[in-house]
């Protein structure tokens, strides 16, 4: 019966053994820090192996920085540490599937390596900026040594891996690049094939990290996305009126369709036409759409403006444009691009992709409803999920509150699924997720600096999720994401699920958080998920009957084990007989259970059911993923029972079993019972 790790897999080990495959005679040995061999790479080989020339010096492209070995060997070293759950701090700890973990982002991602390998579809983070005030992890990347790390001032008087990285340090770039590298080459494991990675910064660190992500991430497109928010960051003369978001999406990268590119709560006119430009400056892209008034069908596109001008109707410019139009037919009527406003104005599509859009079934008539309008009808583009439900001339009529005739483009501002490079919608201002946070926290000006607001996130998570996906954000701050997601869920009745990971980082001891009893940044983050939820429910009782508003806790801490489990080699046999057990005294069987999830890649969001059997504690873990019982000395008839219902995998203690006759027996009967049942002890 084969023990369980209860450790993180060692990332290092894993990559040798992949090029091993591809190259073997590129295997050799070494002697590790403990003079035992183990595996290695001969680097010189693997260079010649993969070059048609003969590989001489040490030059080559490539980003680089002071510590940058030291971040992967960081990130590929394994740890010995868990997630114990929290019930009594999560909502709805029995039927959620979000999850809510508290501790260092890196050594969280490297528990989840087996439980969310490929699973995630959208991982956003918004990490520190590096702006020279900013908080940064520090990782050890010299010693595994704490005494080292004390000395060198590299955690707080709380033990907290955190520092103020100034602009003074002579390792100022070098260390933030370490800090988001490690955590990078982990995350990356965690995405989908079709994942994407969507990562807000500043100016400070932009250019660093683009051209990081297109080194841990070759086989995708990364690119920037200019993104304006209120409040400049004054810098050497210059006003910084935005930052940006970092893509990294699949080369068939195509963004899904929503029903309007930013939500409802901007105008559905700010970008949706070329209000900067006028019918002089774009004579072709000024012309009246046709809607049979019967029906509110499309009948054609009408007349274009040089069209007009050959007409004497207009003059200005000529431009030869080789397209047929409609001259007005009986019982149409034509709307024209005019804003709310009256404001004259051009389309943003020229006459020929007007019609072929049509004619793919991109476009509906929706029908006006305003007061006093004199346009009847308007024409909006469709998400694509629609147009496979409308058959082509029979589409639906549909109110239009602002009864403006109108562009809406329905997939990101233009037909096709493309993310635009420069977003400046008012809604993305800062003070918009400012104003988010104080809704859900009306008793305070501000509980945490700099949120960021649910239209950007609303937009990202949009464009690059549906139904059940994974989204992760392992910065979480202030829980924004989880707000967004659950929000939008109750809005398109999806199934989103969130994973927020925060160090669990103390707020200042003058500040409205910490006084009104938000002793971390974690507590802020858990209220605000809690509130946010039932205010979202609150405001739409019946669509959100069955949305999720809830979150699973889990607190990083040390190993469920005690050391002699894994050092057992050091200790004397007069000494192993004196140990009661290998797991810590403090540990619950639910402990136990999450613990055994991690190392068996299990997801942490399943249901699970406890039952007493024969006076033995068992627990279901996802009716039969992994059935496990650590109670002492389990009898046989408790061992038939959990056979007989055939899991997938089955766990117990080392000292649920009175010697090894006992253990062949456990194997035996589920060779007999349940013979595809792996099993396991811890």
């Amino acid at each position: 019966m084969d023990k369980m790790r209860m450790e993180t897999p060692d990332l290092t080990a894993v990559n040798v053994e992949k090029i091993g495959a591809l190259f073997p005679n590129c295997i050799t040995e070494m002697a590790d820090e403990n003079g035992k061999l183990k595996k290695a790479i001969n680097f010189d080989l693997l260079r010649q192996m993969l070059s048609g020339d003969v590989v001489e010096g040490d030059e080559s492209y490539e980003f680089t920085w002071v510590g940058k070995k030291a971040a992967i060997v960081e990130a590929n070293k394994p740890i010995r540490k868990t997630l114990r759950p929290c019930p009594e701090e999560s909502v709805d700890w029995d039927t959620t599937q979000n999850l809510y973990i508290e501790g260092d982002n890196l050594e969280v991602l490297k528990l989840l390596q087996e439980s969310y390998l490929g699973k995630v579809k959208l991982i956003y983070i918004d990490p520190p900026y590096n702006t020279g005030a900013d908080y940064i992890y520090r990782d050890d990347f010299a010693q595994d040594n704490d005494e080292y790390m004390d000395q060198m001032g590299m955690l707080d008087e709380n033990d907290n891996r955190l520092f103020k990285n100034t602009d003074s340090n002579g390792r100022f770039h070098s260390d933030w690049c370490s800090m988001i590298y490690s955590r990078l080459l982990l995350a990356r494991n965690l995405l989908s094939k079709d994942g994407i990675i969507v990562i807000s910064i500043g100016y400070q660190e932009y250019d660093n990290l683009l051209q990081m992500c297109k080194e841990l991430f070759g086989n995708k497109q990364v690119l920037g996305v200019t993104v304006q928010t209120s409040g400049g960051k004054p810098s050497g003369g210059f006003n910084f009126l935005h930052e940006y978001l970092i893509w990294i999406v699949p080369n068939d990268f195509s963004a899904n369709a929503v029903s309007s590119w930013g939500g409802k709560d901007r105008s559905p006119f700010e970008g949706l036409t070329l209000s900067t430009f006028d019918k002089t400056q774009r004579p072709n892209q000024t012309y009246p759409i046709f809607v049979n008034e019967a029906d509110g069908t499309f009948a054609g596109v009408g007349k274009s403006l040089q069209e007009l001008i050959d007409q004497g109707e207009y003059t200005g410019s000529k431009n030869d444009y080789p397209y047929d139009y409609l001259v007005a037919p009986q019982g149409t009527v034509a709307i024209w691009p005019v804003t709310a406003k009256g404001k004259q104005c051009v389309w943003r599509q020229i006459p020929s992709r007007i019609k072929s859009d049509w004619e793919k079934g991109y476009i509906k008539i929706t029908a006006n409803r305003g007061e006093g309008n004199d346009n009847k009808y308007s024409i909006q583009y469709l998400p694509s999920g629609v147009i496979e439900k409308v058959e082509q001339g029979k589409l639906q009529i549909v109110g239009h509150e602002d009864g403006c005739p109108t562009l809406i483009f329905g997939e990101n501002q233009t037909v096709g699924g493309q993310v635009p490079t420069i977003w400046n919608q008012k809604s993305f201002f800062t003070v918009n997720g400012t104003q988010a946070l104080k809704d859900c926290f009306p008793e305070a000006s501000k509980v945490f600096d700099y949120p960021k607001p649910i239209a950007l996130l609303s937009d990202v998570v949009q464009a690059t999720t549906s139904e059940t996906d994974i989204i992760l954000d392992f910065f979480s701050g202030s829980a924004t994401t989880a707000h967004t997601i659950m929000k939008l869920n109750s809005e398109d009745n999806m199934r989103r699920r969130f994973i927020l990971v925060q160090l669990p980082e103390q707020t200042a001891a003058d500040s409205e958080a910490y006084k009104l009893g938000y002793l971390t940044i974690c507590d802020v983050g858990k209220e605000r998920i809690r509130r946010a939820g039932l205010k979202i429910k609150k405001e739409n009782p019946l669509p959100t009957l069955d949305l999720d508003i809830g979150f699973r806790v889990f607190k990083l801490d040390e190993s469920n084990m005690n050391d002699v489990y894994y050092v057992a080699g050091d200790y004397t046999q007069d000494l192993l007989t004196m140990l009661e057990s290998n797991v810590k005294p403090d540990r619950s069987d639910l402990d136990l259970l999450f613990g055994c999830l991690l190392e068996w890649g299990l997801p942490l969001s399943m249901p699970y059911k406890s039952e007493k059997i024969e006076g033995c504690t068992v627990h279901t873990y996802n009716n039969g993923d992994l059935i496990a019982c650590f109670d002492e000395n389990i009898p046989d008839v408790v061992i038939k029972e959990i056979a007989r219902r055939q899991p997938l995998r089955a766990v117990f203690r080392d000292s649920s079993f009175n010697g090894s006759p006992a253990k062949i027996n456990v194997g035996e009967i589920f060779k007999m019972l349940a013979p595809d049942t792996r099993v396991k002890v811890i």
